[in-house]
């Protein structure tokens, strides 16, 4: 400041004297504007250098170094990080130039609140940052993550960010924090009172987190609404249903309700009908007919069987008798039955019941279509039939005589 001072002095010493008294009446000095504007045009030189060269000179040394995880990352999140301590250089700047013409005592707490500001959006960045980092991490070394962890973590790190920049305003302003907090002690009573909801669905989304309910992206049905994830909050889930609506639950109340997790299947999803056949008395082909489809469904690539299921679990220990059965923890399913179920009205039922090796509908779909092509097939080739529904009308001829 005091370079500033006796170069603002130097500047006013070397101009005219009439130039400096029509100066004077507008209450600054010749100085001062000439500062003010090296100071503006230092703001857009740097402005222009954060934008194109140094912008682009750091990105292209990140990007050459890709092949490392955290400088690809740095590359992609490069300007959420440095776009706040941009806005300080220019912000520092500024407030040189206003001082120039006016007091500080009359700006100092708006100066002080934008550089809190900013520095807490910077810790913003860099927390966030590092915990994708991290995230990233884990999913290249391809270790199991729970993403809801990540976004829970932005959202207590959001409320202790806004915490603190509210304390150090007050601070700013006067206010006697050690009053305040011992006064919260009374007041806290009242906040927790009139805040129960929200203070239930923070604890309540902790809870299903800690849980493990569910997962960003898993596909949950509960009473009242079906869908895929979209993100757990501190107070609500958000839910993207089949219909592309978006609904919004409060976590107490899904904290507290049944929860179908559909996406909690490791192998196998059901395949489950009934085949109906003409009756027949044959039963030895009855028999060959249950034997093929059978044989058909051990043999199919696609559908679950002990084989196919080895490779799945190899590295892991069932327990057969023990805490719990693996299968079960994972959702593993391989059950497969043919047999003949029931004797119905008009038609014999067959129960075909396996699980398709994957959980996916798509795929599901396309081994269902499958698997009923092949025991359509093999009815055809065999003495059996379809059933149908049908009915038998008899007319008495004196009847139809009348």
């Amino acid at each position: 400041m005091h370079f500033m001072e006796h170069f603002i002095a130097y500047i006013n010493q070397q101009l005219p004297e009439g130039l400096l008294h029509f100066v004077v009446a507008l209450h600054t000095t010749p100085g001062h504007v000439v500062v003010a504007a090296g100071l503006l045009l230092l703001l857009l030189l740097l402005r222009f250098l954060f934008r194109y060269p140094l912008r682009t000179t750091v990105k292209l040394a990140l990007y050459l170094r890709r092949k490392h995880l955290f400088y690809r990352l740095l590359f992609h999140r490069y300007e959420k990080l440095v776009r706040p301590m941009r806005y300080w250089v220019y912000l520092f700047l500024l407030r040189h130039v206003v001082l120039l013409f006016v007091s500080e005592d009359q700006v100092a707490f708006v100066f002080s609140l934008l550089n809190t500001l900013l520095i807490a959006w910077w810790v913003y960045e860099v927390s966030k940052f590092f915990l994708y980092t991290s995230l990233s991490i884990r999913i290249n070394r391809q270790e199991k993550v729970r993403k809801e962890f990540f976004n829970l973590f932005l959202n207590i790190i959001k409320i202790i960010i806004g915490a603190v920049i509210v304390l150090m305003v007050l601070a700013r302003m006067g206010v006697d924090l050690t009053g305040l907090i011992t006064s919260l002690g009374i007041g806290g009573v009242l906040i927790g009172f009139t805040a129960k909801d929200t203070l239930t669905n923070f604890f309540d989304s902790i809870r299903l987190v800690s849980e493990q309910a569910f997962s960003l992206g898993d596909w949950i049905e509960t009473k009242d609404v079906e869908g895929f994830v979209v993100e757990i909050g501190l107070a609500a889930t958000r839910v993207r249903t089949f219909d592309n609506a978006l609904v919004t639950i409060p976590n107490s109340r899904l904290a507290n309700s049944a929860i179908h997790n559909w996406s909690a299947r490791l192998v196998g999803r059901r395949i489950k009908f009934n085949l109906r056949l003409k009756y027949t008395y044959d039963t030895d082909e009855l028999t060959r007919v249950l034997q093929t489809i059978r044989d058909m469904l051990e043999h199919h690539p696609d559908i679950v069987n002990d084989t196919r299921l080895r490779h799945l679990i190899q590295n892991k220990r069932t327990f057969e008798t023990g805490l719990f059965n693996i299968e079960d923890k994972y959702g593993v399913k391989k059950t497969l039955l043919v047999y003949l179920d029931t004797i119905d009205t008009y038609s014999m039922n067959l129960l075909i019941y396996a699980f398709s090796e994957s959980v996916h509908w798509e795929k599901w779909l396309s081994v269902k279509q499958d698997v009923l092509k092949q025991i359509i097939e093999i009815v055809r080739d065999s003495k059996l039939e379809l059933a149908v529904p049908q009915e038998e009308i008899t007319l008495d001829k004196l009847e139809i005589r009348r």
